[in-house]
């Protein structure tokens, strides 16, 4: 079984490339529902404890969070030093399932692959990329964003570009969601077919 390890920075159509994974009927770890997840459960009490203040009615107020660590390099390597141990466990979970079910190909969907060092844990990695210009215009018309949230978020990431120097695989959505479904099913069949004569 062959693990493909999905990221992106933001705004590059991670989420939407995912779905297309899905649509094909290959199984996706998705590390941001995860999140949202923990962040309503076993997570939470550890996080408040941390972060006094950044919990509410048992479950993590992600604004509340953001504001308290964005800013601070020492504070996200604590949060993450919380959150990613849970989201790895259930990430080992979904992959000893799908290889227990015999499935050729699984894709664990990691935002932050490179920054959290999770690079060893995937078999190829792809990365979607497109335009600054159209990360920015993307990124700007989420509800709530604002140019330094925005520059906070890219600071806080690996360059596009050198994502892209480590990437097994790119697919550019900037060229369009058919041109990007194309590609997914292409890439599919390569990771089949190698999986397969492997």
């Amino acid at each position: 079984m062959i693990i493909l390890g999905l990221t992106g920075s933001i705004g590059m159509g991670k989420s939407t490339t995912a779905k297309m994974f899905v649509d094909e009927g290959i199984p996706v770890h998705d590390s941001d529902a995860t999140v949202h997840r923990l962040y309503a459960g076993k997570a939470a009490r550890l996080i408040e404890a941390e972060f006094p203040g950044t919990v509410s009615n048992g479950v993590v107020d992600r604004r509340r969070l953001a504001a308290a660590v964005l800013d601070d390099q020492e504070k996200l390597r604590r949060l993450g030093e919380i959150v990613h141990p849970l989201v790895r466990a259930e990430q080992d979970a979904f992959v000893a399932r799908h290889r227990n079910a015999g499935a050729e190909l699984v894709v664990l969907d990691i935002p932050l692959l490179f920054e959290v060092g999770a690079t060893s844990r995937v078999d190829d990695i792809l990365v979607v990329t497109a335009s600054p210009e159209i990360q920015k215009a993307r990124v700007m018309s989420r509800p709530g964003m604002t140019a330094e949230k925005f520059a906070a978020i890219l600071a806080n990431q690996v360059p596009d570009r050198e994502k892209r120097r480590n990437a097994d695989f790119v697919i550019d959505t900037g060229a369009g969601m058919e041109a990007a479904r194309t590609a997914v099913r292409k890439l599919i069949q390569t990771l089949k077919a190698r999986d397969r004569s492997g």
